[in-house]
């Protein structure tokens, strides 16, 4: 009797402690190494597993936690010994009296369905579809719990060690050096990984799909895989482009070598971000794919750079808390800069702070500004401002100190946790400076120091010449048609060039026309898009020059460009569409579905094929395809008014979509299509046909 009742008072205590998640344990436990032997199991969206952790008790403790969330856990062996342990939602307590030691083993086995931090994609797809199948984790907001029984607490760094057993069929990527692949069945394949260096629980990550890749090897003889699916070969080199330049150029920059195994880029489908950095294996949204057109107007390299910046700033040196989130943002973002800056030149470089101190005048201006110091900054705050904040920095200290500065950090902190304070003492101690000034400005201030910024930019002659020019656009035409002339002159300066001709949208006159002619002739690739998307109405003398934009290689213009001839002149429509009718634009498809929309509200053009290309275009809303599709076909289905019940069907799904810009997207038409009583009947009559989590928000709404 006096047993139960211990145990009884043991699971009271730990009741209690479960009320207090958020403490930190690493004071009383240092874990060392994780390794997980994982099942994953696609089709019905679960993971099974058993892990071995090994760590080092520092002090006497009565109970050890470990993130799982709302897994099943059985089989908990503690050094040799069945364990005591207790599971809630949050994950698991092991009971036992902790004792000061070293090298101690805890098993556990157990099961979960994770509804986010993995996410299942495709799977119950139509097997043409087979293809999209894919399986992937992001982990950063602690949601690695939700498929490894892990740490969510980021002062806890240990080695991950892990293996997976994933359908045959399927590549998978993970942290680390795959060390083999292992048929066990008919059906099954394991995939062993090695690390060597510990890392934060939310840095783990892995993907499986159809993948396939191409390796390359950097200058100081680092491995970097670039994966890609078969049907997107031809996308591999222009989507990687730069990779091992930004590589070799970070490396150097940095001053200190790539610290993991190996580097790996992995893209998928409906990722929830641009790109996320886990530990020596970058997963990023596939929506970067791109081929060489669509390269000029939108690319990966910025991502890119950024992704691979974090292997050093956030992976290898990591904040200990969101207030100094900054550390690893803000620097991923100035390091992003600086090698777009090494690649595209320093006009680009500066054109990007100009644009991002425009940003973050206007937020401070508004009473908006943030601290890079305040936990809850947005996410302008955190990168913008925080790369400005090394700008200036950088500009204050000397290239030399700065340098010397960021090496030491890293170097002492490697494989560690900081704050803000470790890396300005490594300033200071490597410049000498006392910097207490800056950090008042930079790090605590919410309001932005757009005068400082000003007088950074003005060290670029670029920048003194584009806000001379900016600086005419309340000016009347007849005043500065001279300046704007000159600044069209060859050869011409993309953003100056672009600001000339968007001082034009809108007037007519000769002037006007001789000016856009001027631009025209400049054969500037942006200049020329700022014309196709600025121009209001197209002069018949310079229709040619209008319509030779349909040539241009940028995706942007062409859009632009083929619309507006479209509308302005009905007479020639069939030759635009026979001139663009092979084309697909970018990763959403925007020529294809616009192309498809006019040809639909051009009856005299292909009338036998009407019916083929509203397949095709509503036949994009499906659910198999990614979300950027998804959501350019349900916007012209919706200017059309001409949704069918599959496409409805797919829009109410849509509401209940992992990504939340999608999500709230889908729900946004669907609030306007209930305005349709039309369309607000059939959504009813398709929603019986669906099970209650599909139709949960539009239950919601229809309620009401």
């Amino acid at each position: 009797m006096r047993k139960i009742f211990v145990f009884l008072f043991i699971f009271c205590s730990v009741t209690l402690t479960a009320q207090q998640l958020g403490f930190s344990q690493t004071e009383k436990f240092d874990f060392k190494h994780i390794d997980a032997n994982i099942s994953i199991v696609p089709s019905k969206a679960k993971v099974l597993g058993e892990v071995t952790y090994t760590f080092d008790i520092l002090a006497q403790e009565d109970t050890l936690f470990i993130d799982g969330r709302k897994m099943q856990f059985s089989d908990v062996i503690l050094n040799g010994n069945t364990a005591n342990f207790y599971s809630d939602e949050e994950g698991i307590y092991i009971v036992s009296d902790f004792l000061p030691a070293k090298n101690k083993k805890l098993t556990l086995t157990y099961t979960a369905h994770p509804t986010s931090g993995m996410y299942f994609i495709n799977w119950n797809s139509p097997e043409i579809y087979a293809s999209t199948r894919q399986v992937w984790t992001q982990g950063q907001g602690k949601y690695t719990s939700t498929w490894l029984p892990s740490f969510d607490d980021m002062t806890e760094k240990l080695e991950f060690d892990l293996s997976y057993e994933f359908p045959k069929g399927y590549e998978l990527i993970s942290n680390g050096l795959q060390k083999s692949v292992e048929q066990i069945n008919d059906s099954t394949l394991v995939w062993k990984f090695d690390m060597e260096k510990p890392m934060s629980s939310y840095l783990v990550g892995m993907a499986a799909g159809q993948f396939e890749k191409q390796s390359i090897i950097s200058a100081s003889g680092d491995e970097i895989q670039l994966y890609y699916n078969p049907e997107d070969s031809l996308m591999a080199e222009p989507t990687y482009r730069y990779s091992s330049e930004m590589f070799d150029f970070l490396e150097n920059e940095i001053g200190v070598p790539y610290p993991w195994q190996n580097y790996k880029q992995v893209p998928v489908l409906d990722f929830l971000h641009g790109g996320m950095e886990n530990t020596g294996t970058t997963i990023f949204s596939s929506s970067y794919l791109t081929d060489s057109i669509g390269f000029n107007d939108r690319n990966y390299v910025n991502v890119n750079a950024h992704e691979l910046a974090h292997q050093w700033f956030g992976d290898l040196v990591t904040e200990t808390e969101s207030r100094h989130h900054w550390l690893h943002e803000g620097f991923a973002t100035y390091y992003a800069l600086l090698a777009e800056k090494e690649i595209f030149g320093e006009d680009y470089y500066y054109w990007k702070l100009y644009q991002t101190a425009e940003s973050l005048k206007e937020l401070s201006d508004s009473g908006k500004g943030e601290a890079l110091l305040n936990p809850k900054a947005s996410s302008l705050t955190f990168y913008q401002k925080g790369a400005w904040a090394l700008h200036i920095l950088r500009e204050r200290v000397g290239d030399e100190a700065f340098r010397q500065g960021v090496k030491n950090y890293l170097e002492l902190y490697s494989f560690k946790n900081v704050v803000t304070d470790n890396f300005i003492a490594e300033m200071e101690t490597a410049s000498g400076m006392d910097l207490s000034n800056f950090v008042k400005d930079w790090l605590e201030q919410a309001a932005f120091k757009a005068n400082q910024s000003l007088e950074s930019l003005k060290n670029s002659s670029f920048i003194i010449n584009y806000l001379n020019i900016a600086a005419l656009r309340e000016t009347p035409l007849d005043q500065k048609f001279d300046y704007l002339e000159d600044a069209l002159d060859f050869p011409v300066n993309d953003y100056i060039g672009q600001e000339a001709v968007n001082q034009l949208a809108g007037l007519q006159s000769q002037k006007v026309n001789d000016l856009y002619a001027k631009a025209f002739e400049t054969n500037n690739l942006f200049v020329r898009q700022a014309i196709a998307s600025t121009m209001v109405e197209i002069p018949g003398s310079l229709k040619a020059n209008f319509e030779s934009l349909l040539k241009d290689e940028s995706y942007i213009t062409i859009e632009a460009a083929l619309f507006k001839l479209w509308e302005q002149y009905p007479e020639d429509r069939k030759k635009y569409l026979e001139q663009t009718r092979n084309l697909n634009g970018f990763y959403n498809k925007n020529i294809r579905m616009l192309w498809l929309t006019l040809n639909l509200v051009t009856p005299e053009f292909e009338p036998e094929h009407t019916q083929e290309y509203y397949e095709e275009l509503a036949g994009y809303t499906k659910e198999w395809h990614p979300f950027q599709i998804r959501e350019n076909a349900f916007s012209y289905l919706y200017q059309l008014g001409a949704f069918n019940p599959e496409s409805l069907n797919s829009l109410i799904k849509g509401t209940q979509h992992h990504t939340y810009s999608f999500r709230n997207y889908s729900r946004q038409l669907m609030n306007e299509l209930l305005g349709n009583e039309e369309y607000r009947q059939q959504l009813v009559q398709i929603a019986e046909n669906m099970d209650d989590k599909e139709t949960s928000y539009l239950r919601s709404k229809i309620n009401k």
